[in-house]
C-alpha cells in the first residue's frame, strides 16, 4: 500500500473542506431583489399560495429548484422571478452571491443579490404568489425588530436558533427567508 501517511498527507493538502450532509439536498435558488423608493431601499418579498407544494402560505423570496435546464444558480433566480413575478432578467442588475444555506427541509439554497428599478409592474403567477410586499433595509436593519425564537431539531435531539422578524403590514418573515435576509444585512453593517 506504500506510504499511507505521505499519501493522505499529499490529498489532504488539495482538499478543499466542504460539507457533506446526511442526506442529499435538493439545490435552488432565490434572488434577493432590492430595490430603491424615494431614495431608501427595499427588499421585495412575496408571500406564498396555498396550492404550492411547499412551504404554503410562507413569506420568501422569488426563487425555486435549480433545474437541468438552468446554466448556474443565478439563471435559475432570474427564471425563477419573472415566473413568479414578472420582473424581466434584463431589468435586474445582479450584484453578487451571498454563501448558500442549508434549510432543515432539505434544501440547499443558494442566494443572488440584485437590483431592479421601481416603480415596477409586477405581474403575479396566482399558483405560486398570493402577493408581494417591500420592506425597508432599515426597518429590517433595526434588531429591535427582530426576535430568537428556540426550536427542537428531531435530527439531533437539540435545539436550534429560528429567527423571527415582527409582523410588517401582517407579513411574518422567519424561518430561511429571515436567515438570508440577516445574512445580507450583516454585509451592509460597514456601510453606517
Amino acid at each position: 500500500m506504500g506510504d499511507l501517511r505521505a499519501h493522505l498527507r499529499k490529498c489532504l493538502i488539495k482538499q478543499q473542506p466542504r460539507i457533506h450532509t446526511e442526506w442529499e439536498a435538493r439545490p435552488a435558488a432565490v434572488l434577493l431583489p432590492l430595490y430603491q423608493d424615494r431614495d431608501i431601499w427595499h427588499l421585495l418579498f412575496t408571500r406564498r399560495t396555498e396550492y404550492v407544494e411547499s412551504h404554503r402560505g410562507q413569506v420568501s423570496f422569488p426563487g425555486g429548484v435549480i433545474d437541468a435546464e438552468d446554466e448556474n444558480p443565478t439563471q435559475a433566480a432570474l427564471r425563477e422571478m419573472q415566473e413568479e413575478v414578472g420582473i424581466r432578467p434584463d431589468d435586474v442588475e445582479v450584484l453578487g452571491m451571498l454563501d448558500p444555506l442549508l434549510t432543515t427541509t432539505q434544501y440547499a439554497i443558494i442566494p443572488i443579490v440584485g437590483t431592479f428599478p421601481w416603480p415596477y409592474e409586477l405581474h403575479l403567477n396566482r399558483d405560486e404568489v398570493a402577493g408581494t410586499f417591500g420592506v425597508s433595509l432599515e426597518w429590517l436593519a433595526d434588531r429591535d425588530n427582530l426576535e430568537v425564537r428556540q426550536r427542537d431539531y428531531p435530527i439531533s435531539g437539540g435545539s436550534i436558533p429560528v429567527y423571527y422578524f415582527k409582523p410588517y403590514q401582517g407579513e411574518i418573515i422567519w424561518g430561511a427567508t429571515a436567515r438570508l435576509t440577516l445574512n445580507l444585512l450583516s454585509l451592509l453593517e460597514d456601510l453606517e
